[in-house]
């Protein structure tokens, strides 16, 4: 599979399961860019007025969000980045440790730009990836990074030729 060029794309491909799992660590602590849109959404999808979105408890609000597939291409960004900052976190730090670049627990610190990591380095890093996750989890994390910079993340652009792991099953996103 090579990159989705969209936020929106990635996210129509996570599973039901994943998708309100970013959800729940979206609506923990929503980012301000994005709060108005994902109420938005909901506001739209449900039919409802806004102060009733604004009121329902997190998991309503998670659950709505969740059954979007398409919720605007900056809340998808948001709901990618909140799925990895929560429970595929350990995924995240093991990717930035295999490039040793600089993070603290899988948010990188501003060093960590001051050069890219080379294709080689890159696929080194995806290989040691691939020895401990999902190679389907490592595709939709490295997607997710490429997007945020695609300059920055070049060396990504064929990750996808690295990771060939028959023994993960195919997700289909209503699962």
């Amino acid at each position: 599979m090579s990159f989705q060029s969209t936020a929106t794309r990635v996210w129509k491909k996570l599973t039901l399961q994943e998708r309100l799992a970013a959800a729940l660590r979206f609506w923990e602590a929503p980012p301000e860019e994005s709060l108005a849109g994902a109420l938005s959404a909901i506001v739209k999808a449900r039919k409802l007025r806004p102060q009733v979105a604004r009121a329902l408890p997190l998991n309503d609000r998670a659950r709505y969000l969740c059954s979007i597939l398409e919720p605007g291409e900056s809340v998808a960004v948001s709901l990618l980045i909140a799925l990895h900052l929560g429970e595929r976190r350990p995924l995240l730090v093991a990717f930035l440790d295999a490039l040793a670049l600089p993070h603290e627990d899988g948010v990188l610190k501003d060093e960590a730009f001051s050069s890219r990591p080379t294709v080689e380095q890159a696929q080194e890093a995806v290989r040691r990836l691939a020895e401990a996750f999902p190679s389907r989890e490592i595709e939709i994390y490295l997607n997710t990074l490429w997007l945020q910079d695609p300059e920055h993340w070049h060396a990504l652009g064929q990750s996808h030729l690295w990771l060939s792991r028959p023994e993960d099953p195919p997700a289909t996103p209503d699962s």
